[in-house]
Order: structure tokens, then C-alpha cells, then sequence
């Protein structure tokens, strides 16, 4: 992973959270640390299937 892309995501996000913040529109977010570690897990669980090697194909299973 480079980490310039880290350092972007990192800046764009802030200043998205800014822009949200600044015009009173609410965060299109998870609000509270539940949501945000519910996200955690679903990118863990990606990785850990990615590091063992699972998975299934659906599209080449239904032909397409």
C-alpha cells in the first residue's frame, strides 16, 4: 500500500468532514464508534479472507 494514497484518503476525508460540518449537513457516516468499528470489521474480514485464500467465484459459477 503506498501511503500517499493513505495521506489523501486521510486529507479528503477531513475536508469532506469539514465542508460537512461547516454547512450543518449530517455526516454520511456511521455516528457513533459502533459504526465506524462495524466498518473496521468488514474491511478485516476482507483481508483475512484474502490472506488464506478463500473465496468463491459467483459469476464464473453462474456462467456469466
Amino acid at each position: 500500500m503506498n501511503s500517499t494514497f493513505v495521506v489523501l484518503a486521510t486529507l479528503a476525508g477531513l475536508a469532506v468532514g469539514g465542508f460537512f460540518a461547516f454547512f450543518r449537513i449530517p455526516v454520511p457516516a456511521p455516528p457513533t464508534i459502533a459504526g465506524v468499528m462495524g466498518i473496521v470489521g468488514i474491511w478485516a474480514g476482507y483481508q483475512l479472507v484474502h490472506f488464506f485464500d478463500l473465496g468463491f467465484d459467483v459469476v464464473d459459477a453462474l456462467g456469466l
